[in-house]
């Protein structure tokens, strides 16, 4: 895993990070390697992406409004499959697939599996919550930070901590 990714795996809840270590390690002798290419996102950068496309130039990317995605509770990343040209992002190749499936047999939630909006580079790890943030989960992030909503996902011992 390159050092953009660990610094970007650094942010997020550190169960899911352990995940995508094993996920890349294991993509890594099929002889695919991935980027973290996003992980923990601020209310404001989720907003931001929410505009791009509506009131904002650039394609659409994401149906989720600040607040409504896991990224903002550091319990999401997107990853990408990583080429000495960079990121590739044509999700019609294969490789696509092989993220998608080791992803999953190690507990994570793909984006790829999304009905109405398929998002490919997607990954979560929610513990109890449900599939998109919950006004629960909103409120125990408002009252504890990071380090509550990882508590309440999980009922581990990680301190409670304001983010």
């Amino acid at each position: 895993m390159d050092t953009v990714s660990e610094i970007r795996l650094s942010q997020v809840y550190p169960g899911l990070a352990d995940k995508v270590r094993a996920m890349a390690a294991q993509l890594e002798a099929e002889g695919i390697d991935i980027r973290v290419t996003q992980s923990l996102r601020s209310m404001a950068e989720q907003e931001a992406l929410y505009d791009q496309g509506r009131t904002t130039q650039g394609p659409i990317v994401t149906n989720a409004r600040a607040g409504s995605t896991w990224h903002q509770y550091g319990l999401a990343v997107d990853v990408a499959p990583l080429t000495p040209q960079g990121v590739d992002w044509n999700t019609s190749h294969p490789v696509w697939r092989s993220i998608v499936v080791c992803g999953e047999r190690l507990g994570l939630v793909s984006g790829a599996e999304w009905r109405t909006f398929p998002d490919w580079p997607h990954f979560q790890l929610t513990g109890r919550f449900p599939i998109t943030p919950n006004d629960e989960a909103r409120s125990i992030y408002l009252r504890d930070g990071l380090g509550g909503i990882w508590h309440a996902a999980f009922s581990s011992s990680i301190p409670v901590e304001k983010a």
